[in-house]
């Protein structure tokens, strides 16, 4: 298994690792039938049986997740380990003809775990794979949620800024809810996705508002200058800013006109 597009030189020394193992523990294991072959797929597995294994012996054959195609797998792969509920959004397609060697499944893991060098090996070759998902998952995630300092857990009634302090860092609700006061009367809400603590970072004045967690949550903090440098190279941030601030000044204007309505 290999990831479509540009890769880092550590993914391309863990394929190097991976690539041949299974041809390698095939070896004196009878195949279940003669060779496969297919011209074309556009749902590879489905048209394969799910008691087989398959070495794949010419050919390049394409994961897609979702509708995303993520991954490719070339001569030496082993097709057919992708099965089952928690790969249901995973399909497997080619546009050009293919050559697959069939072996039954429960032989091809008897064949493994008979032996413990191989049996290792193959633990080994899945954690691999592993690796290269999350490999893939952490290019493709946007730099806008990697942060220096990471995550927090907070419980409820936790103070994550307070009024009139210095403002050095930004905040994301990841999971959870916060409430925001101005001397100490509620002026807004803070939901899940909500980035907040931004406006004093821009400004580098002190903090005006003190936002409590109303529910236990988990927060992303993003150092200032960090937060300043993605507005600038990423227009996403900018746009998402944007709306949080102009969400909060209708917050702000609903309250005035209520408190106003009052006085009369």
């Amino acid at each position: 298994m290999y990831l479509l597009g540009e890769q880092s030189a550590y993914a391309d020394a863990l394929i190097n690792r991976l690539q041949n193992l299974p041809a390698q523990w095939l070896e004196g294991l009878a195949q279940y039938g003669p060779m496969i072959e297919v011209e074309a797929a556009d749902d590879l597995l489905a048209q394969l049986p799910k008691d087989q294994l398959f070495l794949l012996s010419e050919g390049v054959i394409t994961g897609c997740i979702g509708s995303r195609p993520l991954l490719y797998w070339q001569e030496g792969d082993l097709i057919g380990l992708h099965r089952g509920d928690v790969w249901d959004d995973c399909r497997l397609c080619s546009e050009g003809p293919m050559r697959l060697l069939p072996y039954r499944r429960v032989e091809v893991l008897q064949h493994l775990y008979a032996e413990p060098s191989r049996a290792d090996q193959f633990l080994q070759y899945l954690l691999g794979q592993m690796a290269l998902l999350a490999h893939a998952v952490a290019e493709l995630k946007p730099r806008e949620f990697r942060s220096t300092n990471g995550f927090k857990r907070v419980k409820a009634g936790e103070v994550l800024i307070r009024q009139g302090d210095v403002a050095d860092h930004v905040f994301v609700v990841i999971e959870g809810h916060a409430e925001a006061f101005v001397d100490g009367q509620k002026v807004g809400d803070v939901p899940k996705d909500e980035i907040f603590g931004a406006m004093a970072v821009f400004t580098s004045e002190p903090r005006n508002a003190t936002v409590i967690a109303r529910d236990a949550s988990t927060v992303m903090l993003i150092p200032g200058d960090q937060f300043l440098s993605m507005t600038r190279s990423n227009p996403k941030i900018a746009h998402s800013l944007i709306e949080s601030m102009a969400r909060r000044i209708g917050q702000l204007n609903k309250q005035i006109s209520h408190l106003s309505a009052n006085k009369r």
